[in-house]
C-alpha cells in the first residue's frame, strides 16, 4: 500500500471543512481495488454544528447507502445526530427495520441518503474520523483456521480483534461493548474476522494513513506468492455454449465476460480449484454481486450450470424461513478450467462488477491458502447476508424499468452511417451491446463505449468477418441477433448496357458478403437467446425499376436467402427475417442536389417527393432502425421468413 495523500489536491478539499477532507480520503481509498470494491466500505466525520435554527448538535456524516466511495460527494453523506445512534447503541435487542427507520429519523436532512448500515458502530467510536474497508489483505488474514493468531502476530495490541457478527446493530452493539471493557489508549484499529478492518483518527489524513500503514503490514505478513499462471485457450463456442446456459437458467439474457488472463487461466487450472472456489467469497457483502460461490465449468457446460442451479435451489431450502423467496438459481460467475474466469450479469457494467470481485477473490484465495488455508464462512451466514433485507434493498433501488433488449448482443454490419448507423443506435437505446462493422473508419468513432464497439472490416474479406465475430463474442460472450445491411447503390444501367464489374461488384457486396457474414455467425446464433438475423432488403425486390438489375437482383438474391436461412434455421430456434425499406432520404447517398434533380423529374417539390408514397409520409433511417428493434425483440418471436415494408405504402407492391 502507498499513501495517496497529495497536500495540493487536499486543499482544494478543505475549502469545505472537514467534511471535505471527509470527502478526499473517502476517495482515496475508492480510488484502490485492494482496498474496497464497487460500493464497498464506509466512511465518517463528527461534527458539531449549527441546525436550521442556530441550535449547535453533535452530527455524524456518514456515507450513504448505494454510494461509491471512488466518487462520492458531499452530498453522498447522510447528516445524522449523534444522541439517538448512542441511545440506540444501548439497546439490547433492534430489528433492521427499527434501526433504519430510527436511523432516518435521526437524519437533518430528509433528501439526503439513508445513512450506512454501519451508522450506529462509526457512532460509538470515539474518534473524529473513522474508515472501514474490506481490504484484501486482511480478508486473506482473517479467512484461514488460524486468522486469530496471524492477526495478533501481525499487529499485536496496535488492533481489537472482533470476531465474526453479522453487519447492522449486532455488530455495533458486540463493538460498543468491547470498548466498554478495554481501552482504546494506543489501538489504531478493528480487525473484523471474515470482513473487514476499521481505522480512525483526529485528523482525516490520520485515519486514512492509518489504513494505508494496517493494511501495508497484512500484505507484509502474506508470504511471496506466484499465483499460477498459464496461457487461454480459445474457445469461443464454448463461451458462447456457456453465457446462454447461464442465461436460461436465470430466465432473462446476461453477457458474459471472460478474464483469460494467464493469472486467472492458472486460477482455473489449479487440481484444488473446486475446493479453494466453492468455500464462500472473501467477505459476506460480496455475495450480494456474486452469489455464495460460482460454478466450476466440466466438459458438459450446460449440465454444469444446471447442476449449479440445482444445488443453489438445495441451498436456499437448507436455509430458508417462511418469508424468504429464492433469488435466481444461476452463477453469477464460474471458473472454467483451462479457460480461466467467466462473470455475468444483464448489462456490462454490472458483468464488469461480478468480473472485477472474482479477480479479486482468486488471488485474495491463494494468498489465504498460501498462509495456512482458506477458509470462508459457513454457508449459513454467507445466507443470512445473501437473503438480508438490508442489502436486497440496495439492489433494488439501482432497478428500473429495463430495456426491452437488455443482455442482448447485437452485430450490425454497415454502421457507418445511414439505415446502418440508426439500426445500431436504436437497438443500443433499447439495451443491447453492440458491435458495428463497416469499411468506413467513421464506424469507430461512432459506436465507443462500454457497451459499443465500432470496427472496420472489408464485409467482401472472410478472414477479417470471421476475426469480427470473434471479437464480438470475446467483448460480450456470444451473439443474439444479426443484423446484415451493408450494402451499395450501383450505378444505374439498361442490361444491354451494363458493365460486368457494376454487375460483379454489386453480386459481390449486396449478396455474397450477406451469404458468407451469416454463414459464420450460424453457429454462434445456435447458443444466442431469442436469436434473429435480419437482412436489409429493398422495395426493389418486388418493384424493380428500370436500370437497375445488378442492385435490384442482388437484393432479390438477398431476400432468397433469408428465406432458406428461415427453414434450415427455424429447428434450431433462430429467427430469420428481411425489411424492405423505400425512399429513405437521410443518408449520405441523398445529397440536396440529388433530391432536387428527382423532384423536379417528377414535377414535385422536394418535400412532395420525400412524401411520394399512400400514406404521404416521409421515411427515416430510424423509422428502419425501430422496425429492426422490433423484428429482434418479443413482437416477432414468433414471426420467421416474413418480408416487412417499410415504406408509406407502394401502390406497385401492393
Amino acid at each position: 500500500m502507498q499513501s495517496l495523500w497529495n497536500d495540493d489536491e487536499a486543499r482544494s478539499y478543505a475549502a469545505q471543512g472537514e467534511l471535505g477532507l471527509r470527502v478526499y480520503t473517502s476517495r482515496l481509498l475508492g480510488r484502490d481495488p485492494q482496498l474496497v470494491l464497487h460500493g464497498g466500505g464506509n466512511t465518517s466525520v463528527k461534527i458539531r454544528e449549527a441546525d436550521f435554527f442556530g441550535h449547535e448538535q453533535n452530527l455524524i456524516y456518514i456515507k450513504g447507502s448505494g454510494w461509491d466511495l471512488a466518487t462520492i460527494k458531499i452530498e453522498g453523506f447522510a447528516p445524522t445526530r449523534m444522541e439517538p445512534l448512542l441511545r440506540l447503541s444501548a439497546f439490547d435487542v433492534l430489528s433492521d427495520t427499527d434501526m433504519v427507520t430510527q436511523l432516518r429519523a435521526a437524519m437533518t436532512n430528509p433528501h439526503a441518503p439513508t445513512p450506512s448500515i454501519e451508522a450506529i458502530l462509526h457512532a460509538v467510536l470515539p474518534a473524529t474520523f473513522v474508515d472501514h474497508t474490506h481490504a484484501n489483505a486482511i480478508v486473506a488474514l482473517t479467512n484461514n483456521p488460524h486468522g486469530a493468531e496471524l492477526v495478533q502476530k501481525t499487529f499485536g495490541s496496535r488492533v481489537l480483534v472482533v470476531p465474526y457478527i453479522m453487519p447492522g446493530f449486532e455488530l455495533a452493539k458486540a463493538v460498543a461493548d468491547l470498548i466498554k471493557e478495554k481501552s482504546l489508549e494506543g489501538v489504531e484499529g478493528l480487525v473484523l474476522m471474515h470482513h473487514g478492518l476499521f481505522t480512525w483518527g483526529s485528523s482525516a489524513r490520520e485515519s486514512y494513513e492509518r489504513m494505508i500503514q494496517l493494511v501495508t503490514e497484512a500484505e507484509q505478513a502474506a508470504p511471496a506468492l506466484a499465483a499460477p499462471e498459464a496461457p487461454p485457450i480459445d474457445d469461443w463456442l464454448g463461451l458462447a455454449t456457456l453465457r446462454q446456459s447461464v442465461s436460461q437458467v436465470r430466465g432473462v439474457p446476461v453477457l458474459a465476460t471472460l478474464d483469460a488472463s494467464p493469472a486467472a487461466v492458472g486460477f482455473s487450472n489449479r487440481p484444488d480449484v473446486e475446493r479453494l472456489a466453492t468455500q464462500g467469497p472473501l467477505t459476506p457483502d460480496h455475495s450480494i454481486r456474486t452469489k455464495r460461490i460460482p460454478a466450476v465449468i466440466g466438459d458438459a457446460i450446460d449440465a454444469s450450470v444446471h447442476a449449479y442451479a440445482a444445488e443453489y435451489e438445495a441451498y436456499f431450502l437448507r436455509h430458508a424461513g417462511p418469508d424468504h423467496t429464492q433469488l435466481f438459481p444461476a452463477p453469477n460467475w464460474s471458473v472454467w478450467p483451462g479457460r480461466g474466469i467467466v462473470s455475468f450479469g444483464p448489462t456490462v457494467k454490472e458483468a464488469g462488477i461480478v468480473a472485477d470481485i472474482a479477480s479479486h477473490t482468486a488471488a485474495t484465495i491463494q494468498i489465504a491458502e498460501a498462509l495456512g488455508g482458506w477458509q470462508a464462512l459457513p454457508e449459513a451466514d454467507i445466507f443470512a447476508i445473501e437473503y438480508w433485507e438490508l442489502e436486497q434493498a440496495k439492489l433494488r433501488q439501482q432497478t428500473g424499468a429495463k430495456p426491452t433488449l437488455q443482455g442482448k448482443v447485437a452485430l450490425v454490419s454497415g454502421a457507418a452511417a445511414g439505415i446502418g448507423l440508426a439500426i445500431g443506435k436504436v437497438l443500443h437505446e433499447q439495451g443491447a451491446a453492440v458491435v458495428a462493422l463497416d469499411i468506413n473508419p467513421d464506424v469507430v468513432a461512432a459506436f465507443q463505449g462500454p457497451d459499443q464497439l465500432g470496427l472496420v472490416v472489408d464485409l467482401t474479406n472472410q478472414e477479417a468477418v470471421k476475426n469480427a465475430i470473434i471479437e464480438t463474442v470475446r467483448r460480450f460472450g456470444g451473439l443474439d441477433i444479426l443484423v446484415s445491411n451493408a450494402g451499395i447503390f450501383t450505378a444505374g444501367a439498361n442490361i444491354e448496357d451494363l458493365d460486368d464489374s457494376n454487375w460483379s461488384r454489386s453480386l459481390l457486396l449486396n449478396l455474397t458478403s450477406h451469404e458468407q457474414l451469416l454463414k459464420h455467425c450460424i453457429p454462434f446464433l445456435k447458443k444466442g437467446i431469442d436469436a434473429t438475423a435480419i437482412f436489409v432488403g429493398s422495395r426493389n425486390v418486388r418493384a424493380p425499376g428500370a436500370g437497375a438489375a445488378s442492385y435490384s437482383c442482388a437484393k432479390a438474391g438477398v431476400t432468397q436467402l433469408t428465406r432458406v436461412a428461415a427453414l434450415e434455421l427455424a429447428p434450431h430456434n433462430v429467427r430469420v427475417n428481411i425489411i424492405h425499406p423505400d425512399a429513405v432520404f437521410d443518408t449520405k447517398l441523398w445529397t440536396p442536389e440529388a433530391l432536387q434533380r428527382s423532384a423536379e423529374r417528377y414535377g414535385l417539390t422536394v418535400e412532395q417527393y420525400k412524401k411520394r408514397n399512400l400514406m404521404k409520409c416521409e421515411i427515416t433511417s430510424r423509422d428502419i432502425g425501430l422496425m429492426v428493434a422490433s423484428m429482434a425483440g418479443p413482437a416477432f418471436a414468433k414471426t420467421t421468413g416474413a418480408q416487412i415494408p417499410v415504406d408509406g405504402g407502394n401502390d406497385r407492391t401492393i
